[in-house]
This record gives structure tokens, C-alpha cells and sequence, in this order.
């Protein structure tokens, strides 16, 4: 998706979540519009960022550590296997880069 057709989404979801609140100052006040304007934006960045970078974190999760990865060669190395191969081509696929 576009950042515009996020942007529309991002207007969808704010728009149904009126009326949202603020606190400043010990005292609760609905948003501004300016405010409404900014929710939406930030909304939409964060999905459009999401998108973009997104597979970037869920591989680092999914890799595992470094020790787990070197422990895995180690053992492909012995055994004449492929494990840790087979498992970053897994990590891959399973979370592919945004073309």
C-alpha cells in the first residue's frame, strides 16, 4: 500500500474511534482538530513504516541469536548437514523484504 491509501485507513480508523482524549494538566480534553490531523498522520506512518521495515524485526526475532546461528554451523560442520541454511532460507521466505 501507498502512504496515501494508509493515509485513508489511518482517517477510517481515527474517524471511528471519536471522541479521543488528551490529558494535559490534570485535566482530560477531547483532541483538537489539529490533533485529530496529527493522530492521523502519525497512523499513517506507522503502518506505511510497518510495511517497509517490518521484516526487518520479525527476522531478528526469528534468526535467533548469534551463538544459536554459530552452534548451528558448528553442528552442519560436523555432521555434513545444513540446518542453519535451511533455516535462514526459512526465515526469509517466512518474512520476505517489500519490493
Amino acid at each position: 500500500m501507498t502512504l496515501e491509501e494508509f493515509t485513508v485507513e489511518a482517517t477510517a480508523e481515527i474517524e471511528a474511534a471519536k471522541p479521543l482524549y488528551k490529558q494535559v494538566n490534570n485535566e482530560r480534553l477531547e483532541f483538537t482538530s489539529a490533533d485529530y490531523d496529527q493522530a492521523i498522520i502519525d497512523l499513517a506512518n506507522s503502518k506505511w513504516n510497518d510495511q517497509q521495515f517490518g521484516y526487518i524485526e520479525a527476522r531478528q526475532e526469528a534468526y535467533g541469536s548469534i551463538g544459536d546461528q554459530l552452534d548451528m554451523q558448528f553442528k552442519d560442520l560436523l555432521n555434513d548437514t545444513t540446518t542453519w541454511k535451511d533455516h535462514i532460507a526459512q526465515v526469509k521466505s517466512d518474512n520476505p523484504k517489500p519490493e
